[in-house]
């Protein structure tokens, strides 16, 4: 793994060319961004110029690609430009796109990470957010689908895909991203389709800009392109691919994915896994007792167990352990115990509450009021024995009142978000 610091890019760099998918032409310029702010999109062409966070609360889509949706703006195909910025660990950029999709170019990463490459990275002064994984991770699908993620010193992904065709057939791949195997090994890698499917995408308006330009196209006897650029390119993209889709993740990664015949759902039920299972590094810590120093609850309303991720002044995640033991199961539908809705969402703000705490003096001092509640839903019921994993994001900060926007998740399901309003106060 490189330095611990995060990184963006020194300079704009622009490309430009087709969507494989909607067949528009479209601008990409990246752009350096601050520390903290992640990776977004910016679609220049839409009125207000709306951002899209390249990140996991935000993916609309993962048919044939994925796609990210912020409001109502979009951005098609996202996972080559995520994997060539991942590549060179680029945490902070924000991306202009003149249309609904980035540009195909040859259907690799490799004018990406050389348009990266070209203009350099910089490191910045906060340190980086890296995923720890400290045991075991598992994801299954359908269809022979499944994932491992395992501990391991750097970031290594282990592929097998396995296609009837007989160009294809089963493949496996292995390599170790923290020696730089990106470039040589994944970036040239063309993405890859089928003849005998395309006129059916075409009309539900996919691939309405794959050519043998830009897309390994195989008829029933083989490649129709003039050849490919490894005997087992079809793996090594679906690696890239897998680079590129767990980036949403919004951090580093030091574990061993090991994946058998990857997908883009698959992928991105894998990164919600991780969210969940694993651990960060590059932000503070709070357990139980670091937590009542900041807030001023107690047994039975103090409903934080856990801080688990903390990016300065943005992004907080909490961790709340529900027991059958709570006060609460005792009269609230007894015979069918459920958490109480009203005490979710308090918890998802006491939660928001430590992320305030740190835009402030002297917090111990402070206290947090809330003003307003928008936007509430519960989507599923809390049973005794889950594990409620909040995630609240910081929108505005200004002269001691806050908006913040939060989601609460078991097993990455959502069973509650909301918009909330806050005052910092003196106690």
């Amino acid at each position: 793994m490189p330095a611990s610091r995060q990184r963006t890019l020194g300079s704009d760099v622009t490309l430009d060319g087709i969507g494989v998918h909607s067949g528009e032409s479209s601008r990409l310029t990246f752009r350096p961004a601050p520390p903290g702010s992640g990776v977004r999109f910016r679609r220049t062409d839409l009125p207000g110029e709306p951002e899209i966070p390249a990140d996991l609360d935000h993916v609309a889509g993962t048919e044939l690609g994925t796609s990210l949706q912020a409001g109502e703006a979009t951005v098609l195909t996202v996972e080559h430009v995520l994997a060539a910025l991942a590549a060179r660990y680029v945490d902070n950029a924000i991306l202009d796109l003149s249309g609904p999709e980035p540009p195909i170019r040859d259907g690799s990463f490799k004018d990406f990470l050389e348009a990266v490459e070209s203009v350099g990275v910089v490191e910045q002064e906060e340190e980086a957010r890296v995923l720890v994984v400290r045991s075991p991770v598992y994801v299954e699908g359908g269809k022979g689908v499944s994932y491992v993620c395992a501990p391991h010193e750097g970031y290594r992904i282990s592929a097998t895909i396995d296609f009837e065709h007989p160009t294809i057939g089963r493949q496996f791949g292995s390599w170790d991203f923290g020696r730089g195997a990106f470039g040589l090994e994944i970036a040239p890698a063309r993405t890859f389709g089928f003849k005998a499917q395309a006129e059916a995408l075409q009309a539900r308006g996919l691939a309405r800009g794959a050519s043998l330009e830009n897309t390994i196209v195989l008829d029933d006897d083989g490649v129709m392109n003039d050849g490919l650029r490894f005997p087992d390119e079809f793996v090594r993209h679906k690696v890239g691919d897998m680079i590129g889709d767990l980036s949403l993740l919004g951090s580093r990664i030091r574990g061993h994915v090991v994946a058998q015949r990857p997908s883009h759902d698959g992928n991105v039920r894998l990164a919600r896994a991780l969210r969940e299972h694993a651990q960060f590094e590059g932000a503070p810590r709070l357990e139980a007792a670091d937590i009542m120093q900041y807030l001023p609850h107690r047994y039975p309303m103090l409903l934080v167990d856990r801080i688990v991720a903390f990016e300065r002044g943005n992004r907080i995640v909490g961790l709340k352990n529900v027991t059958i033991n709570e006060p609460f199961f005792q009269g609230h539908y007894p015979g069918h115990p459920i958490m109480p809705g009203v005490l979710i969402i308090e918890a998802m703000a006491q939660v928001g509450g430590l992320l305030l705490m740190d835009h402030v003096e002297d917090p111990e001092d402070k206290v947090v009021y809330f003003l307003s509640l928008d936007d509430v839903k519960w989507r599923r019921p809390v049973l005794p024995g889950d594990q409620v994993l909040f995630e609240l994001e910081l929108l505005q900060f200004r002269r001691g009142i806050c908006k913040m926007q939060g989601v609460g998740r078991v097993d990455g399901n959502v069973v509650a978000e909301a918009k909330l309003m806050a005052r910092v106060m003196d106690r």
